[in-house]
């Protein structure tokens, strides 16, 4: 049956099509005022910040909205810091917090060859919003040379290394203080010894051949620490496990050291870096997987550079009793080692004791064109680019270094001649790259840098050791303090171009990082960081608010701040840090009549957290 429209029933009260019409309308009327409302917003970018009424500051939520262009982003995350905010303090037990690397977070994360303790950052919403607080009782680090061999035991106040291994000398326990005697797993008679045995096997290292290294498993970095009086710099590398903050005694010694393991990942190092890498007992299986961890330590080795070996299988005719085996499993083992490292074209350059040394071929050519993708090894293809390393899969491959980057490697100066180095092959993956412009860049850093000591005179004295550039492209701050009491992390985007290759290339060392995260490091670790147009270069990525409280994080108390960027950001900047508690002060670059570019030079307060007070 079909109804007609006189057909319907009125309502009672006769109302009928004109009583539903102001409802209607006030619901069209809203809709159409809240998405005008809304297009203003999404139309301008403006980013609003929320607080918490109970928490000022401890909580802030960021409406997140498409940007039509870098500028317009970069506007809006300025702008959404202009409101002062007091930040409150972390809880006590935040005091050695590794936000990417947190013991709290492993169990989220699969034991596939120890993976859960690579880089697994928290995301957005589960961000620390706080100050970390130091230690109960912790004071300013003694001063280097001093810190090498000592360290105040409430800044870092761990005693299981001290515990577990006291009969091995890493460290020892005196009065108010930490003493590290040079002992270690694998050299009793102390690590000078140590090291001079390897000299021995190894004459570059007397000459300057060998300017950089890496330690897998460094414990507490006493081979790193003794590498430095003879000229090499060490990138001491280990993950954050049960011997409880080793990488963080070695940065409180003032010694290189960055947290990370060799797992599913490759190191956030460029391919042909290092003059050196080693291992001392390190517990790497080197031989399980196919040989992977080997095919990483030949990505990162220069055509030309040495993997050193001491513990087992070396030496294992006389010491197998030692290592809970059987002297049959330890010879396949040692048998199985030489076998994967020939087949990667390495040779046993020496043995010697519980030392062996093998080298990475400064040709080798003729080996490498042997393998191909089905070889085993296998050879890599050209799919992924060697130098990429910033959450990149480790591959079961032998990585072949290119014609040129062989060339270059012969080519090489020995160091500190190699400091003005310019490897064109590297030099040329920067946009405008060229010998002239890293000379230019070498110049502009020197003047900064002299500068820089005018205004804060604690650079270049023993107030400042562990130093960060937390932007750099050929290095070339680091270079100008080469002679200072320092030594520099420096970091390369890792969104950016790939200029690692040249500071590794000049004999400085440092990493990939992207800074929308967290670094690879323990709370209070650097005395200086130094940001060079950072902000103007991520803002359109990473939020200031998040990476200002990492440098806080990162920042020993009385540490110093240099941050060079454009006079906009810098007063967002400067708002953030006086809720960090810094204190900053304006100037001008060493160019005064530069007005796209200042300075805000900052430092940190010692504070003590209210739950130790």
């Amino acid at each position: 049956m079909k109804y007609s429209k006189e057909d319907k029933p009125e309502r009672a009260g006769g109302g009928g099509a004109g009583s539903r019409a102001v409802p209607v309308a006030l619901v069209f009327l809203f809709l159409c005022g809240f998405s005008f409302y809304l297009g203003g917003i999404y139309s301008t970018g403006r980013t609003f910040t929320l607080f918490d009424a109970a928490a000022t500051a401890a909580t802030t939520r960021t409406l997140r909205v498409p940007l039509s262009t870098k500028q317009e982003s970069s506007l809006a995350i300025a702008n959404s810091e202009e409101e002062e905010v007091e930040f409150p303090e972390c809880p006590a037990d935040y005091q050695d917090y590794t936000p990417c690397t947190d013991p709290k977070r492993w169990r989220r994360y699969g034991n596939y060859r120890l993976s859960f303790m690579e880089r697994h950052c928290p995301p957005p919403p589960d961000r620390a919003v706080c100050l970390v607080p130091p230690p109960a009782g912790y004071k300013p680090p003694i001063r280097w040379p001093k810190s090498k061999d000592q360290c105040w035991y409430r800044n870092v106040p761990y005693d299981w290394i001290n515990s577990q291994k006291s009969n091995q000398h890493w460290l020892r326990k005196e009065g108010d203080r930490f003493a590290f005697p040079g002992g270690g797993t694998m050299f009793p008679n102390g690590v000078g010894a140590y090291v001079d045995l390897m000299a021995d096997l190894i004459p570059g290292m007397k000459d300057g051949t060998v300017r950089t290294a890496l330690d897998t498993g460094c414990g507490v970095a006493s081979w790193g620490g003794d590498l430095l009086a003879r000229g090499i710099l060490t990138v001491s590398l280990a993950p954050r496990d049960n011997h409880e903050a080793q990488v963080q005694f070695a940065l409180e010694r003032g010694i290189p050291a960055i947290l990370g393991i060799i797992s599913t990942q490759r190191l956030p190092i460029p391919s042909g870096s290092m003059d050196m890498a080693h291992c001392s007992r390190c517990l790497i299986p080197w031989t399980e997987f196919g040989g992977l961890y080997l095919m990483e330590i030949q990505r990162v080795l220069r055509p030309g550079g040495f993997w050193v070996l001491s513990g087992p299988p070396i030496n294992y005719e006389n010491r197998w009793h030692g290592w809970n085996t059987t002297v049959e499993a330890q010879k396949s083992d040692f048998d199985r080692l030489k076998k994967m490292l020939a087949g990667m074209c390495f040779r046993l350059y020496a043995k010697k004791g519980d030392i062996a040394v093998w080298q990475k071929p400064l040709d080798g050519a003729a080996c490498y064109d042997k393998l191909t993708p089905v070889t085993s090894p296998a050879k890599c293809d050209d799919s992924v680019d060697p130098d990429a390393a910033w959450y990149v899969p480790m591959r079961s491959c032998v990585t072949a270094p290119t014609a040129k980057a062989r060339a270059a490697a012969k080519q090489l100066p020995k160091w500190p001649q190699r400091l003005g180095y310019i490897a064109q092959d590297r030099v040329s993956a920067v946009p405008g790259g060229s010998g002239s412009a890293m000379k230019h860049d070498d110049a502009k850093w020197k003047a900064a840098t002299k500068h820089y000591k005018a205004l804060l005179p604690a650079l270049g004295s023993d107030k400042v050791r562990n130093v960060m550039d937390m932007n750099t492209v050929y290095g070339g701050f680091a270079a100008s303090l080469v002679k200072d009491p320092v030594w520099v992390m420096n970091v390369v985007s890792s969104y950016g171009p790939n200029s690692l290759g040249v500071v590794y290339d000049r004999g400085l060392i440092g990493t990939n990082h992207d800074w929308c995260e967290a670094f690879s490091t323990y709370p209070r670790t650097y005395d200086l960081m130094h940001a060079d147009g950072l902000f103007t270069a991520e803002s359109h990525r990473c939020e200031m608010k998040f990476v200002l409280l990492e440098m806080d994080r990162v920042l020993r108390p009385t540490g110093y701040a240099i941050i060079r960027d454009n006079p906009y950001f810098l007063d967002s900047v400067a708002t953030i840090a006086k809720g960090m508690r810094w204190t900053c002060d304006r100037h001008d670059t060493e160019n005064k009549e530069n007005e796209k570019e200042k300075l805000l030079i900052c430092h940190k307060k010692l504070w003590s957290a209210k739950s130790t007070q």
